[in-house]
């Protein structure tokens, strides 16, 4: 593998570019999406997508060799890196579009996740969320934004690339190097699919998890870990409420103490760039259960929410901050004192990353978006936790997030994203790809 400097901001389309852009097809990119939200992929059932794109790169011709594999994710377990996982599964698969040049060069890597989130309550859909539909310019159904449309983008440029080679399959000179689409599962529930790619040895000079950015460049991003908490109280007939402790009530003290906690984490922040976001480490409970019978004090509820992890942290320092301030909030309660609710972390665990200063890849995709789209791209922090962590700490590959969609619509109800959108992003990625194997 080499190095990718590439030209300045000022560099002008060169020939080989303008060939892949004119190659980009919004037709195209608009059937391949419609097929693919069409796949349902829920975190752990992930192989049907993953076969569909294994068909959609093998359509490409054959410049482009595809590897479609399942990794054992009891044996990935093992790894220390291993960021947690939320759903049962048997297995990781992984697919992989390789398109080479003949040449030693840099490896390129274009990544993202099949999964998505589950659809929620059905009534709140205006349509069925795999049966996908274009309203107004835009693809709606589950996944359409996180991330499909970034997917879709992502192979429309390796497509776009391809388009170059000759009769031999390598992609004419001066392109030296290769690239990679490598599309995983289990993002949504910390990162193992990743994770399972950089082992397998998918790792590059350069990558690009095409993630809803608005089409702005991600920097830098904040972390999360899920965690449990277990609230015990003492049971006793609702006519004689005091008699006993409720669970419920002592979590309500413990849910202010954890808005008090995210209040203070958040003032404490001195980074202008997470600074901007308002809210960069949000803390959230999502899901409660307690109680057994309407008429009786509950003696145990149990609470699970999502912590975020502040920008120079990883997951096991943020559980840490969480135990303290736990910790501390039951120090304040007589009952809690000598009964403290437990604190597990549990499911994914995100770790927070941010680029070095000096690193060429921003710049450059920013100033291939500039002479492509007219527009140089912002480059951004977010308040989550995504792959991109994983490619630069385990992969020692330097990577942003650079996509279509706009996050807030991600797990919503009539999730959609642009089609005109997924389109920029192509062309841009397809012309990146080109002017980073050129440098090569």
């Amino acid at each position: 593998m080499g190095s990718v400097s590439g030209p300045s901001s000022s560099s002008p389309i060169g020939d080989l570019e303008r060939r892949a852009l004119a190659a980009v097809s919004g037709a195209r990119i608009a059937s391949d999406l419609a097929a693919l939200v069409a796949v349902p992929s829920v975190t752990g059932a992930e192989e049907a997508a993953a076969d569909h794109v294994a068909r959609m790169l093998a359509a490409i011709g054959p410049a482009v060799a595809v590897e479609r594999r399942d990794v054992d994710p009891i044996a990935l377990a093992r790894d220390p890196a291993y960021p947690g996982a939320e759903m049962a599964r048997t297995t990781l698969p992984l697919v992989v579009g390789r398109l080479a040049s003949g040449r030693p060069g840099p490896r390129l890597i274009l990544s993202g996740h099949l999964d998505v989130v589950p659809p929620g309550d059905l009534g709140a859909w205006s349509a069925p969320p795999f049966q996908p539909v274009v309203r107004e310019g835009r693809l709606q159904g589950r996944g359409a934004c996180d991330m499909k449309g970034g997917v879709v983008a992502a192979i429309e440029a390796l497509r776009a690339v391809a388009s170059l080679a000759g009769e031999d399959g390598w992609l004419p000179e001066p392109l030296a190097g290769e690239v990679l689409f490598v599309g995983v599962p289990s993002e949504e529930d910390g990162g193992a699919g990743t994770l399972a790619a950089i082992r397998a040895g998918f790792v590059g000079d350069a990558a690009v998890v095409t993630e809803p950015t608005g089409l702005s460049i991600v920097t830098v991003g904040a972390g999360a870990v899920t965690f449990r908490l277990a609230v015990r109280g003492r049971a006793a007939h609702a006519s004689t409420r005091t008699e006993g402790v409720s669970a419920l009530e002592k979590l309500e003290l413990l849910h202010a103490a954890l808005r008090a906690d995210e209040a203070a984490r958040n003032a404490a922040e001195t980074d202008p760039r997470m600074r901007a976001l308002g809210l960069p480490y949000p803390t959230i409970i999502g899901t409660v259960r307690g109680g057994d019978w309407a008429s009786t004090v509950p003696d145990l509820v149990i609470a699970e929410g999502r912590y975020g992890v502040r920008l120079g942290q990883d997951a096991v320092a943020a559980g840490a901050d969480l135990e303290a301030a736990i910790a501390a909030a039951c120090a304040t309660d007589e009952w809690l004192h000598d009964h403290p609710a437990e604190v597990a972390l549990v499911g994914g665990r995100f770790d927070s990353v941010a680029l070095p200063a000096d690193e060429p890849l921003p710049g450059l995709l920013a100033a291939v978006a500039h002479d492509v789209d007219g527009v140089e791209p912002p480059l951004i922090a977010v308040p989550y936790g995504s792959d991109m962590r994983l490619w630069v700490t385990e992969g020692a590959t330097p990577c942003v997030l650079y996509g279509p969609g706009d996050v807030r619509v991600a797990h919503a109800a009539d999730e959609s994203v642009a089609l005109d959108e997924v389109e920029r992003c192509a062309r841009v990625l397809a012309a990146w790809l080109v002017r980073g194997l050129a440098a090569g």
